[in-house]
């Protein structure tokens, strides 16, 4: 039998449906529905009321089979839950070190040459054990979805060895198991679902003399170990002059595009090129895109590639943000994510960092919410969720105001004080 719940009514639905796919979208898009309800079935939503719906006699008819109501009796403003499609949330250790040197003037790049940076998490994350990174996996998690994020994808690439890459990745799969249980297991804490992504190619680890050795190790040692555990569909390399270049992360990606991955691209933090091989090799979305001009915009919007921008990393580095507003005039498909990491994005509050990059390149509210929505929803491939629609994932959160205009007024300050996820309230 079905668990039916009827939650209601909201000053607004924002539904986030029937939007543009990609280019600028402008406020009076949205679709907004005044003093409605959402009807939800087991996991899924199963009908957006109106005020009128909810009070028709098929719906009361519902009430006498055993459907719940849960009343909301002060204005709230629900929407889909927000989804940040690029994380680093799965590592052990700390970066304060690398962090002040920045702050003293050290560039990323100087720390990087000189022991700081992604390999000294690298250290830490393969000293650590699989328990430990599923602990401060969850924390992270756990903190992400009482902020409103209800689908959140994790990178691997703290490790750079066989053996490393494939305990991070089991120990985001194993969250995921576990978090998949908590129906059966109520002491364990709801989640966000965890996309997995396999970024052993973010830097050359120091026991391999060049990156064409590195590349091939990856190919031929851990990505065959990736697909017969199942442990992620998704392939990420980092394109730059401290990792890895163009030419040979082109033959890297169509050899991992062959195995069957989907794959994302770190392109055009610091420099241009990555953008080129992401319109190539038919990525799914580029993220960064900080250095990104004109001609690499052409290439991604002719390819389909989504551009994901991560303003945690420029608030971070103290470095410019990815030209936004220009990617939507361009007719990009523009998603928004935090970057959460311990080295250049160490905050990891996607509300805040997406409303300070909206502020900052005046991005229509439309746009903002969009990008952390359905728009974000693309860049993981995931068409079950970021919309308040029939039969996606019941993934909603919902804010103490009456009208949504207030969720970005307060500059990620106002926080969702109602969250589902799977159709199951988050307490």
């Amino acid at each position: 039998m079905n668990k039916s719940l009827i939650v209601g009514p909201f000053k607004q639905i924002l539904t986030m449906d029937t939007l543009p796919d990609s280019g600028p979208i402008d406020d009076d898009a949205l679709e907004i529905i005044s003093n409605g309800y959402v009807l939800i079935e087991d996991q899924n939503i199963a009908k957006v009321l109106t005020e009128t719906e909810f009070q028709s006699d098929a719906i009361k008819a519902s009430h006498s089979s055993g459907t719940k109501l849960d009343e909301i009796e002060e204005d709230a403003v629900i929407m889909p839950g927000f989804i940040d499609a690029h994380t680093h949330i799965c590592y052990a250790g700390t970066r304060a070190e690398d962090y002040g040197r920045r702050l003293s003037g050290e560039t990323y790049l100087e720390i990087a040459t000189q022991g700081g940076g992604i390999l000294s998490t690298v250290s830490k994350t393969r000293a650590a054990s699989q328990l430990e990174l599923e602990q401060g996996l969850l924390k992270r998690a756990r903190k992400h979805l009482l902020e409103g994020v209800t689908t959140c994808e994790v990178k691997s690439g703290y490790g750079l060895k066989k053996d490393a890459e494939l305990k991070m990745l089991r120990a985001i799969h194993s969250l995921n198991q576990k978090r998949r249980l908590t129906d059966e297991s109520p002491a364990f804490p709801i989640l966000p679902d965890l996309v997995p992504t396999c970024l052993a190619a973010h830097v050359k680890p120091e026991e391999f003399k060049d990156h064409e050795e590195y590349l091939d190790y990856v190919l031929h040692e851990i990505l065959p170990c990736v697909k017969s555990e199942n442990l992620c569909n998704r392939i990420d390399i980092f394109i730059e002059k401290s990792a890895f270049n163009p030419e040979n992360s082109l033959q890297f990606l169509k050899q991992t595009k062959a195995l069957g991955f989907s794959i994302t691209i770190h392109a055009d933090q610091f420099s241009r090129g990555g953008s080129q091989v992401a319109s190539k090799v038919g990525a799914v979305s580029a993220d960064h895109l900080e250095a990104s001009g004109d001609n690499e915009f052409e290439m991604l919007k002719a390819q389909k590639v989504i551009a994901n921008v991560l303003p945690g990393a420029s608030i971070g580095l103290g470095t410019p943000f990815a030209p936004a507003r220009k990617m939507l005039n361009a007719g990009l498909t523009v998603a928004i994510s935090s970057d959460w990491n311990p080295g250049s994005a160490p905050m990891g509050d996607l509300l805040v960092l997406a409303s300070i990059l909206g502020a900052k390149k005046k991005l229509t509210m439309a746009e903002t919410l969009s990008a952390l929505t359905n728009r974000a929803a693309k860049a993981l491939e995931q068409n079950d969720r970021g919309l308040i629609k029939e039969g996606h994932l019941a993934d909603m959160i919902a804010f103490p105001c009456g009208d949504f205009r207030e969720i970005l007024y307060h500059q990620g300050t106002l926080k969702p004080h109602r969250i589902w996820k799977n159709g199951k309230e988050v307490k």
